[in-house]
């Protein structure tokens, strides 16, 4: 017996499909490494992103990063609520902080991390960095000024018209 495919599942592999054809005119095109996201809400797409972070000299220009900015760009918000983003990866851990401050709906994904780092992009340092305390960390953090910053934030309190995110 033939298996059935629901309308739901063709779509989103029409999605992920798309962003992983972006990640391969993405390498082909000299321009980033192997990552594609697609943007998408209400059944349409919203944008799209490539890693730009060679030919853009970015570190921040991750597949995730620079779809999330093109479809906040298009929506004009900051928020991405009811958006759904297709990536070539599960995201790093930077890309999957971008994917909660925008308020993504849902993560697909195709890869895994272990295929990623079998790649060469492994994120494993930075989970391990993370869970490090601040003083053990490869990269010195120094508290300083902490009592002269926190008039940025009795600032932003008393603010009436602040808007929350």
């Amino acid at each position: 017996m033939e298996s059935q495919v629901s309308p739901y599942q063709k779509e989103n592999s029409q999605f992920m499909a798309q962003a992983i054809e972006l990640a391969v005119e993405n390498i082909r095109a000299g321009l980033g490494g192997p990552f594609g996201a697609v943007v998408v809400k209400d059944g349409q797409v919203i944008a799209t992103g490539c890693n730009r972070v060679t030919s853009s000299n970015d570190p921040t220009a991750h597949a995730e990063v620079t779809a999330i900015r093109s479809a906040c760009a298009a929506l004009n918000s900051f928020q991405l609520e009811g958006c759904d983003i297709y990536s070539t990866c599960e995201p790093c851990p930077m890309c999957f902080g971008a994917i909660y401050w925008a308020h993504i709906r849902h993560v697909y994904y195709a890869c895994v991390a272990e295929d990623a780092a079998d790649a060469g992009f492994s994120d494993q340092d930075i989970y391990l960095e993370i869970a490090r305390p601040m003083d053990g960390r490869s990269v010195p953090f120094t508290p300083l000024m902490r009592e002269e910053a926190l008039a940025c934030f009795r600032e932003w309190n008393r603010m009436e018209n602040r808007v929350v995110y």
